[in-house]
C-alpha cells in the first residue's frame, strides 16, 4: 500500500446541498452527528493502510482545510506519511480546476515528485466502507492498466450514474455517463455495474492520458473522457465489484448530493438497526474529536405541565444539554443546546444551535450557530415555512444563519 498515492477530489461546488454549502465545502458538511462527510472516506484511507494522501481542495476550502489540519494530522513524515489539503497550484495554468481529471492532471508534480506506481482518486462526498487493500490486490491479479469501483444497480435506476459495460471477466467494454438506455451485467439483465467515482490506475498509462486529455476541448473528467479513452486505446480497464466492509446484508454506498438525500442518510442513523454502521471498532470511523463535556438531560417533573429532559431514537453528542424538552428520532451535533419545553422531532441539529422554549420543530436540518426564538414552530406550515426558509422536495425544512427568522 506504500506504492499507492492516493487523491481525494473534494473541490466541488456542492451546488445542490446548498444552503448547507453557501459557506462551506461539501465535504466538509457535518454529518451524523459528530463527523464530518469526508471523514467516511479518510477513514476507508486510514483503515486500508494508506498514508501518502492529498485533498484536492478549492471553492470555501476553508472549513475543510481547518478540519482536515485538527483532526487528521496523524501521519509521521519521517516514515513517508502524509495528508495535506492541495488547493489549485495553477503550475499548468491560471485556470481552476476544470474536471475530475483536469484537478489531478494540475497536481502531477505530486506524482513527479514521490514516483508512486499507482494513483488511487477518490471522491470526498461519498459514504461507503471499502478496503482499497482489495482493490489494488485485485487490479494485480488481472494485471489491469485501471480499475474503476463498481456497484451492482438496478438497471431501471442506472441512467443516472455512469454505467460500465463489461464482459464476462469484467473487463470494462465501454463506459457512458448517465446513459438513457443502461447496459446490464452479461449475466444479469436486471442489474447494471454503476461507477462509484473510485479509481485506481498504473501511474505509468495515466500521465500521457492526463496529458492528451488537457490540449483536448473535453470534459476533463475521468468518467467522460479518460476510462473511455483508455478503454477505446485498447488498455485493460476492469470493473472491480465493490466489496462492502460495512458487514450489512445490502451493500451501501450513499451519494449524498442533494438534500432529502443528506436527510434520509442521517435519519437512517437513528433507527435500531441503521444501513451505515458506526459502532463495527473493526471499521473505525475517526474524526477531529472537540474537548465537549458528556450529554446532559435535566428536569423530570413527573407532573402534568412539567418539564422533562428526554431524547428517544437519537443520537446525541457531547456537550449538548437537553433542558426540559423532547428530542425525538433526532441527530445532535455537539454543543446544542433545547431549552424547556421544546418538541424537537425528525430533525438534524448541528453544532452550537440553541432552540429556544416552547419552540416545535419538525423534519428540519439547523445548521450551525443557529439560535431558534422561543415559540418558534418548524416544519407544521411548509407553505409558511417557504417565506422564511428553504423547503426541500420531500418537505425537509433548511435554515441556516442567513435564514430570515420571522
Amino acid at each position: 500500500m506504500l506504492d499507492i498515492y492516493t487523491m481525494i477530489l473534494a473541490g466541488g461546488r456542492g451546488e445542490r446541498l446548498l444552503p448547507l454549502t453557501q459557506h462551506r465545502a461539501k465535504p466538509a458538511v457535518p454529518f451524523g452527528g459528530k463527523y464530518r462527510i469526508i471523514d467516511v472516506t479518510l477513514s476507508n484511507c486510514l483503515n486500508s493502510g494508506l498514508r501518502k494522501i492529498a485533498v484536492l481542495i478549492q471553492y470555501k476550502s476553508h472549513s475543510l482545510d481547518r478540519h482536515i489540519r485538527r483532526g487528521w494530522s496523524i501521519f509521521n513524515p519521517e516514515l513517508g506519511e502524509f495528508i495535506f489539503s492541495i488547493p489549485p497550484q495553477q503550475r499548468i495554468s491560471a485556470e481552476w480546476y476544470r474536471g475530475t481529471a483536469d484537478a489531478v492532471h494540475q497536481n502531477l508534480f505530486l506524482l513527479e515528485q514521490e514516483r508512486p506506481k499507482f494513483l488511487l482518486v477518490l471522491a470526498g462526498d461519498h459514504l461507503y466502507k471499502m478496503n482499497y487493500a482489495d482493490m489494488l490486490r485485485f487490479m494485480q491479479e488481472t494485471e489491469a492498466d485501471a480499475v474503476v469501483g463498481a456497484l451492482e444497480w438496478p438497471v431501471e435506476e442506472a441512467r443516472q450514474f455512469g454505467v460500465l459495460g463489461v464482459d464476462a471477466s469484467n473487463r470494462v467494454t465501454r463506459f457512458e455517463e448517465k446513459p438513457a438506455n443502461p447496459f446490464h451485467l452479461p449475466e444479469n439483465p436486471t442489474h447494471a455495474f454503476i461507477s462509484m467515482g473510485i479509481y485506481l490506475f498504473r501511474t505509468d498509462h495515466l500521465y500521457e492520458e492526463l496529458r492528451k486529455d488537457s490540449e483536448m476541448a473535453t470534459a476533463h473528467d475521468f468518467g467522460k473522457n479518460i476510462i473511455p479513452n483508455m478503454i477505446q486505446n485498447n488498455k485493460k480497464v476492469f470493473a472491480y465489484n465493490f466489496e462492502d466492509k460495512n458487514k450489512k446484508q445490502v451493500k451501501y454506498w450513499r451519494d449524498i448530493g442533494t438534500l432529502d438525500a443528506y436527510y434520509e442518510a442521517n435519519m437512517d442513523l437513528v433507527g435500531v438497526d441503521p444501513h451505515l454502521n458506526l459502532y463495527d471498532e473493526a471499521w473505525p470511523i475517526r474524526t477531529y474529536q472537540g474537548q465537549y463535556p458528556p450529554a446532559k438531560f435535566v428536569f423530570a417533573d413527573d407532573f402534568t405541565g412539567g418539564r422533562r429532559g428526554m431524547a428517544l431514537d437519537s443520537i446525541v453528542s457531547g456537550g449538548c444539554i437537553i433542558s426540559g424538552s423532547l428530542v425525538q428520532n433526532c441527530v445532535l451535533s455537539p454543543n446544542v443546546r433545547i431549552e424547556p419545553h421544546a418538541e424537537v422531532r425528525d430533525s438534524v441539529i448541528m453544532e452550537n444551535v440553541k432552540i429556544g422554549e416552547r419552540s416545535r420543530i419538525r423534519r428540519a436540518i439547523i445548521d450551525k450557530g443557529v439560535v431558534i426564538p422561543p415559540d418558534t414552530t418548524i416544519g407544521h406550515d411548509l407553505e409558511h415555512d417557504s417565506q422564511r426558509f428553504s423547503v426541500t422536495e420531500d418537505g425537509v425544512v433548511v435554515v441556516t444563519q442567513d435564514s430570515p427568522r420571522k
